[in-house]
């Protein structure tokens, strides 16, 4: 090595030193301003609620405002785009679903590495679906539905909020799994799915127990199952997949936050453990449970390995008959999805 190169080592190396301890006294002092919550999705939509529940609890106790930024559209990949290119400091973060782990599997590419350019901070709950139909179909539980889906392959619509939404695989998951076929047939509004739903336009939706759980309770839909691994409290009557037509089955909307990689441990830490305490309190509790949403809690290293054991469930196989299906119509999803306002999840 010159003399030369030493120099420039020694200069880069106190730079970096510099920089590490800049870094180090910025997360001891975080939050010293407004903190941004992008999130992948439009106002009035479940994780919408979810956000917002938080952004409040979070401006209460870290003394800074939390704001949402709403950031709809290609399957969640414009909010995530502006996440990734924010600095890595604490003040941008991401609430994510469970698009985050299905976008991997149904876009050919991404502007980003889902497991590279993102630290998990802390999963906080999460929405199974609920089966619902038109009470003019008939069927009394799921396992009447089943029979009358495989007496009548492909004459029975299901509704979703648009292709490669979390209500479109769910059903794609279910009817694999349950050996039938029904007709696809993606909504733009939640409105506009509730409308043709009770009049038995369409028979059947995969949809989180908030968007469905007023026209049940009014009687105007039937609850069949819920996609959870335990029963909604809210609908306690309504029984599991898993209990009733096809055992182990489980398939919920995820919720956790994220943010660019590279944020400083300390500062991540301290949005999880705030995070917890919001988690745990009773008023939260509440609220999830209103929603059709159940508690579940990670730390950042336990979040982490989800996403990615998520990521690899959505591609168990890349030969089965729906991964197939699902990923011819996945290469679809950003020319088609763009600008949509979904609402299911």
């Amino acid at each position: 090595m010159t003399v030369r190169h030493a120099i420039y080592a020694s200069f880069f190396g106190l730079l970096s030193i510099g920089a590490q301890a800049q870094n180090a006294a910025d997360a001891t002092s975080y939050p010293t301003q407004p903190i941004r919550l992008v999130l992948p999705l439009s106002p009035g939509t479940t994780t919408d609620l979810v956000a917002r529940k938080f952004a409040d609890r979070l401006t209460q106790r870290l003394g800074q405002p939390v704001t949402v930024d709403n950031r709809p559209g290609a399957g969640g990949l414009i909010a995530a785009q502006a996440v990734v290119k924010s600095p890595a400091d604490g003040y941008t973060i991401l609430l994510v679903n469970s698009q985050h782990a299905i976008n991997p599997a149904t876009y050919t590419s991404l502007p980003y590495d889902t497991l590279r350019d993102f630290t998990a901070i802390a999963m906080v709950g999460e929405a199974p679906s609920v089966i619902t139909v038109p009470r003019e179909l008939g069927v009394k539980n799921i396992g009447e539905f089943v029979a009358m889906a495989k007496r009548k392959p492909s004459s029975l619509n299901f509704a979703s909020s648009g292709i490669g939404s979390q209500t479109h695989l769910s059903r794609a998951y279910f009817a694999a799994k349950a050996g039938i076929s029904l007709t696809h047939v993606p909504y733009r509004s939640a409105a506009e799915v509730l409308n043709d739903l009770i009049t038995n336009r369409v028979q059947s939706t995969f949809a989180p127990a908030a968007f469905v759980l007023g026209q049940i309770q009014e009687g105007k839909l039937q609850a069949l199952a819920v996609t959870g691994r335990e029963r909604l409290r809210v609908l306690g009557d309504v029984p599991t997949v898993s209990e009733t037509v096809i055992p182990g089955f489980e398939f919920s909307t995820w919720f956790g936050f994220v943010a660019p990689a590279k944020t400083p441990p300390k500062i991540v830490n301290l949005l999880a453990q705030t995070l917890q305490s919001i988690v745990e309190e009773p008023a939260t509790q509440q609220k999830f449970t209103e929603q059709g949403i159940t508690p579940r809690f990670m730390l950042p290293r336990e979040f982490d390995a989800y996403i990615k054991s998520e990521i690899d469930r959505m591609v168990p196989d890349r030969q089965k008959r729906w991964y197939r299906w699902y990923r011819w119509y996945g290469r679809k999803i950003a020319t088609r999805m763009a600008g949509r306002a979904t609402w299911s999840s």
